[in-house]
């Protein structure tokens, strides 16, 4: 065969390979960073002994119960199941106790959190009420009571173990505002248990110095942790 006929000769195509079909990944959880893998969970259940009873069951049956409906999903999973346990009337969500108890990262992350985030509390010094210089002080702090609220306060205050009826209150701590023309607002019964409640506010934690006795009025009661500082002012039911 000479070497034209050779070249005039058709050429076979070369088959070209099928291209590979891609393997398709494993479903991931998006969760899941890259270079990890999903190898089982956790699941919390806020479930105490009570609530269980209360429902017609217990624990031991529920947990129980979870472990045969996984067994019938994958029969291959292993389990393991474990019970929270907390300090008794431990606060918060009966899932956040268990995420806690468990260890749970998040949880126990955000639960210091929380613990940092609480303010600290106050040292308690007690209340000093000196009627001299017009002032009250809580745990060593002044408190921001007006001028008429610190009336109220010292008239009780001058006159401690008496009960006071409101309408003395008013006689006495307004009704000379209205001769000399000020314009303080005459209250009735009623609104001197609005600055009663005012000032109660202010006082905070030893709001029960003043004292409502029912039907009557109130009454200043000194506690030990309450001070008085007074120059020369003698209560006025003395003599």
């Amino acid at each position: 065969m000479s070497i034209a006929s050779i070249v005039r000769a058709p050429i076979s195509a070369v088959p070209t390979p099928a291209p590979e079909a891609p393997v398709a990944e494993k479903p991931r959880l998006r969760a899941v960073p890259a270079g990890t893998e999903a190898r089982g969970f956790a699941l919390y259940v806020g479930l105490d002994e009570f609530a269980a009873v209360e429902a017609g069951t217990d624990l031991a049956h529920v947990v129980d119960q979870l472990k045969q409906l996984l067994g019938q999903l994958v029969p291959s999973a292993e389990t393991y199941a474990t019970v929270a346990l907390a300090p008794v009337g431990a606060g918060g969500r009966d899932v956040d106790v268990v995420r806690v108890a468990l260890h749970d990262p998040a949880a126990l992350a955000r639960n210091r959190q929380v613990e940092e985030d609480a303010p600290t509390p106050k040292h308690r010094t007690g209340v000093v009420i000196d009627i001299s210089r017009k002032k009250v002080i809580l745990d060593g702090e002044g408190a921001s009571l007006t001028f008429k609220e610190f009336e109220l306060l010292q008239y009780l205050v001058l006159r401690e173990g008496r009960t006071i009826e409101r309408t003395e209150l008013i006689s006495s701590l307004w009704s000379a505002a209205a001769v000399s023309g000020s314009d303080d607002e005459i209250p009735n019964e009623r609104t001197i248990d609005v600055h009663v409640r005012r000032l109660r506010a202010k006082l905070g934690d030893y709001e029960d110095i003043v004292r409502t006795v029912r039907g009557v009025g109130y009454r200043f009661d000194r506690h030990a942790d309450v001070s008085i500082r007074q120059a020369t002012t003698p209560s006025p039911d003395f003599f």
